[in-house]
């Protein structure tokens, strides 16, 4: 554990109210045990919103004026990680630079401290921690709820609509760090998803559902996936 005063890599992240640490869980926090790159395993559920002027204004200072184009909510359940088996609840605002496309994390919750630390140290996401229910399957409800101020839940149900098929896909998460860079990291996925149709409701005394929108969205349930996030490279 460190004096909570030269933790700015955790607490010093832009990011949206229901990303805030609390100095009570700051002081509990572990210090970084697994750098970059991460090779995880997974299954998930996702889900695609829209854009627009709610969304954009979530991103970080550095990203400002970026259009966002479209909105990604998703559940993940990690089986492997380099910190362990965990689960996840996450909102990305979808933009591009040029032709180039990129995603901001703007909103992530684990219910792993080690991952918490991780995932701000090493990629700047900023990730606090939070409770989960049920299960990701057809018809079956998982939620994800606060475990401390501000208070949200976001659930989701999906319904499988499709055959299951192989993806294999890259992108780029593009995150501001406490020191105001801007660094992309590489995500690599491979696995097999359904698509599906997924009801999510999104609650908060935040703004998070007015651009993490409740209601039905297409989306694709992610049978099993190994993917990897690399280290960051830094923008100038």
């Amino acid at each position: 554990m460190g004096d909570n005063d030269t933790r700015i890599e955790l607490t010093g992240l832009a990011g949206v109210p229901e990303s805030a640490l609390s100095q009570a869980l700051v002081a509990t926090l572990p210090t970084n045990q697994a750098p970059a790159p991460w090779e995880c395993r997974c299954s998930a559920l996702l889900w695609l919103g829209r854009g627009g002027r709610a969304a954009a204004s979530v991103l970080p200072s550095a990203l400002a004026g970026s259009p966002a184009l479209v909105t990604l909510g998703a559940f993940v359940r990690y089986t492997d990680t380099p910190v362990g088996a965990y689960d996840e609840v996450l909102g990305i605002v979808g933009s591009r630079t040029g032709l180039r496309p990129w995603g901001n994390v703007a909103f992530m919750s684990v219910d792993s401290q080690t991952s918490l630390v991780g995932g701000r140290t090493n990629w700047a996401m900023p990730k606090t921690l939070a409770r989960f229910d049920g299960e990701l399957a057809d018809g079956q409800l998982i939620t994800g709820s606060s475990s401390d101020e501000p208070s949200w839940t976001v659930s989701a149900t999906p319904r499988i609509k499709g055959p299951s098929l192989p993806l294999k896909v890259k992108g780029n998460a593009r995150q501001q760090f406490a020191d105001g860079r801007v660094g992309d990291s590489l995500l690599t996925f491979n696995g097999r998803i359904r698509p599906a149709l997924v009801t999510v409701g999104v609650s908060s005394s935040g703004p998070l559902p007015t651009w993490l929108r409740p209601g039905l969205h297409l989306g694709a349930f992610v049978e099993e996936a190994t993917f990897t996030l690399g280290e960051p490279t830094f923008r100038g």
